[in-house]
């Protein structure tokens, strides 16, 4: 229906809103939303937000929930009569969700997500935490699919974590530890805040760049930690590449007649000077990396050549192999087609995107 906002919805968890959300949702829509899980599980629907014009019974703006399994109906629900509870436990496996409107002056919206009794957080905590004041040093959250698409900010990058403010699964999107179309558990430890959170664009989300907060967050992965019963983070160590390749390279010639040679070599993210550039007149151009014996891959980071030129990538896709002769294309979690990764915007700021699941090759394109 016309009254459907952001939705991203699959068989383990999913996350949906109204047109517009969070601002006003327009008026005389509707939109109905069938969530349904794998047999013998049951879902647990979490409300992010519900803000809908009060009116007598919810007559006019309303949100309804069906269980056509149970026949039971939850709602109807509006800014005076809301949910219980932000979490409601289901007793089946399928829901079906239906916003409407009618003529109104104000009210967000709806906010709602989901995931399958499989998956819930320790606590049952699942969805839109963002400060947490109450929760201890380790903790873990299941966040549902479809996180990057919601309003919000995130302050902080990977490496130095995050303000605590910072919308939880959105960051834990823009640090790569969930896949956005798969959401998934995250581990966090909660640290003492630093003076200054340095803004990053990955994964395809831009960071803020903000000052001093009372407590960080750093997402952990990898490698589990006795102390606090949780994975600590993985090893972050640039992969050595034993050689670089490439599909042609630019031999530059400048106005003084000096020739400048753009090669493979110089695509090593720390080369100072020019980098790699493949021959102008090419159509299609691919680098490789050989890292010499087949390593795990967990994430690429992107730079432009800032100097002289103002060149970088926009976007581009990943083959891996492990014998340098057959290419497999990286496609991510059940995805049908090649993934296209979001690249750089400009020369001279670095990009990462993460690999979910990683890469086990020797080569890659």
């Amino acid at each position: 229906g016309d009254g459907c906002g952001h939705t991203l919805l699959t068989p383990h968890s999913g996350t949906l809103s109204s047109k517009n959300y969070p601002g006003t949702y327009p008026n005389h829509t509707a939109c109905l939303w069938w969530l349904r899980a794998p047999p013998d599980t049951s879902l647990l629907l979490a409300f992010g937000d519900v803000d809908l014009e009060p009116s007598e019974h919810c007559a006019r703006s309303f949100l309804l929930l069906a269980d056509p399994q149970a026949g039971t109906a939850y709602g109807p629900y509006c800014r005076n009569a809301g949910p219980a509870s932000p979490l409601l436990v289901m007793n089946s496996s399928s829901v079906t969700v239906l916003f409407n409107s009618s003529s109104h002056r104000s009210g967000r919206g709806l906010l709602l997500s989901y995931a399958t009794s499989q998956h819930p957080g320790r606590e049952d905590r699942l969805g839109w935490e963002q400060a947490l004041p109450h929760l201890a040093v380790c903790f873990s959250v299941y966040c549902p699919a479809g996180c990057k698409g919601i309003d919000g900010d995130i302050w902080g990058n990977p490496s130095q974590g995050y303000r605590d403010t910072s919308v939880l699964c959105k960051a834990a999107v823009h640090a790569g530890v969930i896949a956005d179309e798969l959401g998934g558990q995250v581990t966090l430890s909660r640290e003492k805040g630093i003076t200054l959170y340095e803004s990053a664009f990955a994964n395809g989300l831009h960071s803020k760049r903000g000052s001093l907060s009372e407590k960080r967050l750093l997402f952990h992965r990898g490698i589990f930690c006795p102390a606090c019963h949780l994975p600590l983070p993985a090893c972050g160590d640039m992969l050595e590449v034993a050689a670089f390749n490439a599909s042609s390279w630019w031999h530059e010639v400048d106005v003084l007649g000096q020739d400048r040679a753009w090669v493979a070599e110089r695509a090593a993210l720390g080369t100072s000077g020019h980098s790699w550039a493949a021959e102008p007149s090419s159509e299609v151009a691919w680098l490789e990396l050989d890292l010499g014996t087949r390593k795990n891959i967990t994430g690429i980071i992107t730079k432009g050549s800032s100097e002289h030129h103002d060149y970088y990538v926009r976007s581009y896709q990943v083959s891996s192999s492990r014998d340098g002769r057959n290419w497999k294309p990286y496609r991510g979690s059940g995805a049908q087609e090649d993934k296209v990764f979001e690249g750089n915007s400009d020369s001279y700021g670095e990009v990462f995107n993460a690999f979910i699941p990683p890469i086990a090759a020797r080569y890659i394109r």
